[in-house]
C-alpha cells in the first residue's frame, strides 16, 4: 500500500511540475526510439549501417540525462542545474537532427556517404585465399534505405523524433525558467 501512495505522489508531482513532465516525455520517447531500433535490428533482422549506429549515440546520452533531469525537477533541484540539463538535451537532439538529415541525404543520393559504408577492410596479410576473405564481407550500405514507411526511411524518422525531442526539451527549458518553486543559486543564497 505505501508503494502505491508513493507512486501517486511521484505521478502527481510530475504532473504539477511541467519541467519534470517534459523530462519524462523526453525519457519515454528516447527509450521507445532506441527500443524500436533494436526491434528492427534483432527481431526484423535489418542490420544497421555505420550511420545508423552513430545516430543511436545521442539516445545513449539523452536517456540517462532525461531520467536524472526528471528526478531533479521533481525534487526541485537548483534551477540552473535543470536549465543546463534541458539545454544539453536540446543540443544533443539537434546534433542528431543533423546526423539524421545527413544520413537521409546519403540515402536519397544527394551527397556521398562515408567511406566505411562501403564495407570493412580486411587484413589481407593473414593468409588464406583473398577470394574467400572477400566472400565473408557483408556490407550494410548507408546509401540504401533498408525500410521505408510513407516515403521516409528510419533516418528520416530519426530526424522527426530528434526534432520532437529538441522541442520538448525547449518546453522543459521554458517551464524550468518560469517555475515558481525552483530556486536558482543566486536567489537561494
Amino acid at each position: 500500500m505505501p508503494s502505491c501512495v508513493s507512486r501517486q505522489n511521484w505521478a502527481a508531482r510530475a504532473k504539477a511540475e511541467p519541467a519534470a513532465a517534459a523530462a519524462i516525455a523526453v525519457f519515454l520517447l528516447s527509450l521507445a526510439t532506441l527500443a524500436g531500433a533494436w526491434f528492427f535490428q534483432y527481431v526484423l533482422k535489418l542490420a544497421p549501417c555505420p550511420l545508423c549506429l552513430t545516430q543511436r549515440i545521442p539516445y545513449h546520452i539523452i536517456i540517462p540525462l532525461s531520467l536524472l533531469l526528471a528526478i531533479a525537477a521533481i525534487v526541485r533541484a537548483p534551477r540552473n542545474l535543470v536549465l543546463v540539463g534541458f539545454a544539453a538535451i536540446a543540443i544533443v537532439a539537434c546534433c542528431n537532427v543533423v546526423l539524421g538529415l545527413y544520413h537521409a541525404g546519403v540515402e536519397w543520393h544527394w551527397w556521398p556517404g562515408p567511406a566505411d559504408c562501403s564495407g570493412p577492410l580486411t587484413d589481407f596479410r593473414t593468409g588464406g585465399s583473398l577470394l574467400d576473405q572477400l566472400h565473408t564481407v557483408h556490407v550494410v550500405r548507408c546509401d540504401e534505405a533498408a525500410w521505408r514507411f510513407l516515403g521516409l526511411s528510419l533516418a528520416g524518422y530519426n530526424v522527426l523524433i530528434s526534432l520532437a525531442l529538441a522541442i520538448i526539451a525547449g518546453f522543459g527549458l521554458a517551464a524550468a525558467r518560469h517555475a515558481p518553486g525552483v530556486a536558482s543559486h543566486a536567489t537561494a543564497s
